[in-house]
């Protein structure tokens, strides 16, 4: 509980993180959520995420715990019968992972999931309007981030014209717009002038792009300085450290495994 209010601290002081808010309201208010995510934690015991040990569709959901500052347990799936144990075991509604156990609930769906957890950690807007402009902004987000996920799946024979595809669409229709809408008002974040899981999306997505090819950012000034803010969030700087569950980019080998548990041809 130290360590987070210590951490708190440290961001509150850093005026270029701060809302316009007065400091001792600001401040308590940052303390008392740090008091009631551990508390609710401790209480409640971690979120257990059940999946492969590889990004695919849960490393969006280990990207926002992980900002909201909620420690999590991961349960791999490594073998072709811990799959079949999870699917007979009645956990999956709808046969698919992600799963992610938490505060009693058995959660499937990546989006029903990360909108629970925005909604429990106050990173989804303060009202209908808000949430509204995040859902629009993260839907085009997760629309792009599709097309990385399947990559590593895409024949040999057909990758060098899907990452063509991919950069056109970048730098064409989606990069944009998140440029636009931090220059449209000049505020610190894509929402309210709040954290949200907007921002937190859009920076793993920026993570993504990078590796991918890092001059595709080069002309997107305001999204490399929110990708420099949001990374710098401490709670994010932890993640982004060797030995986070933050997990690299899938190789050959990676990708073998998961074909072999999913029975993947």
């Amino acid at each position: 509980m130290m360590l987070v209010e210590k951490a708190g601290r440290k961001l509150f002081e850093s005026r270029k993180y701060m809302t316009r808010q007065p400091e001792t309201k600001c401040w308590r208010r940052f303390s008392e959520m740090c008091y009631q995510r551990n508390s609710e934690t401790t209480m409640a015991g971690k979120p257990k995420l059940h999946y492969f040990n590889g990004r695919g569709r849960m490393e969006s959901i280990r990207w926002l715990l992980a900002a909201a500052g909620v420690e999590f347990e991961e349960k791999f799936i490594e073998t072709p019968e811990d799959w079949d144990k999870l699917r007979n075991d009645g956990c999956l509604m709808f046969q698919q992972v992600p799963l992610v156990e938490m505060d009693g609930m058995k959660l499937v769906q990546t989006r029903a999931i990360l909108n629970y957890i925005a909604t429990k950690y106050n990173l989804y807007g303060k009202d209908i309007k808000e949430r509204a402009l995040i859902d629009m902004y993260t839907e085009g987000m997760a629309d792009l981030n599709e097309m990385i996920i399947v990559l590593p799946l895409c024949p040999p024979d057909q990758k060098d014209a899907k990452i063509a595809l991919i950069k056109e669409r970048m730098t064409d229709r989606y990069l944009p717009v998140f440029e636009k809408v931090l220059k449209s008002h000049g505020q610190d974040y894509l929402v309210g002038n709040t954290l949200s899981k907007a921002d937190i999306h859009l920076v793993e997505l920026l993570y993504y792009v990078e590796e991918l090819d890092p001059s595709l950012l080069a002309n997107f000034p305001l999204l490399k300085a929110l990708k420099t803010r949001i990374s710098n969030l401490p709670t994010v700087k932890k993640f982004l450290q060797p030995g986070s569950p933050r997990k690299p980019p899938i190789d050959e080998k990676s990708l073998e495994q998961a074909k072999k548990i999913f029975r993947i041809k």
